[in-house]
């Protein structure tokens, strides 16, 4: 997927991806891709406010697409909505290279106690 982490806390994700091959047979942007880069920072987002021995699963998500793309890059960028003991929700924004809106994404997951 080239995956780039730019920015990593609980609180903030920022990451980017290429476009150029993550592409639908038609040349724009997967919504696939749009949904792995949303759950990507979301769930590490989570990982980080779980903190250690505690594990963060999604338990849902949900996308709306507003632009397509064809080339250049794609940044996401995870805003927490909700920081809590057994939930953390997380929004995802995500612009092209000229800042345009591309799609909005909600992630929730659930945090729970790792197991041995």
């Amino acid at each position: 997927m080239g995956i780039v982490i730019v920015e990593m806390s609980a609180e903030r994700a920022v990451a980017r991806m290429p476009v150029e091959g993550n592409t639908q047979p038609v040349g724009i942007l997967h919504g696939g891709a749009h949904v792995v880069l949303a759950e990507t920072l979301g769930s590490i987002a989570s990982s980080v406010h779980a903190g250690p021995g505690r594990i963060a699963m999604g338990i849902e998500l949900n996308a709306s697409h507003s632009r397509s793309v064809a080339t250049g890059w794609v940044t996401g960028t995870c805003t927490a909505v909700h920081l809590g003991r057994t939930l953390a929700t997380h929004q995802i924004v995500m612009t092209d290279d000229q800042g345009r809106l591309l799609s909005t994404i909600r992630i929730t997951n659930i945090i729970t106690e790792a197991r041995a």
